[in-house]
């Protein structure tokens, strides 16, 4: 069975551009003109680290779902 990719989503709303996501999962995450959180390229590192790097953000604004399931 191949394995999903990750469903990576960011609430620009509650991001307050720690850059802590793109300081854990460099590539997938940068920060946009604004200072926002973007997703750039969600295979760029690791799962296990896009999902510390969710797991680290200071405002919860980044979600994860992996094969439907919520998983940050």
């Amino acid at each position: 069975m191949p394995v999903m990719a990750l469903d990576i989503s960011i609430d620009r709303d509650a991001c307050m551009g720690s850059g802590n996501c793109s300081f854990w999962a460099p590539g997938v995450f940068d920060l946009d003109d604004d200072g926002i959180a973007v997703v750039v390229e969600p295979a760029a590192q690791p799962d296990d680290k896009v999902i510390l790097a969710a797991q680290g953000c200071p405002t919860q604004a980044i979600t994860i779902i992996r094969d439907g399931e919520k998983i940050v």
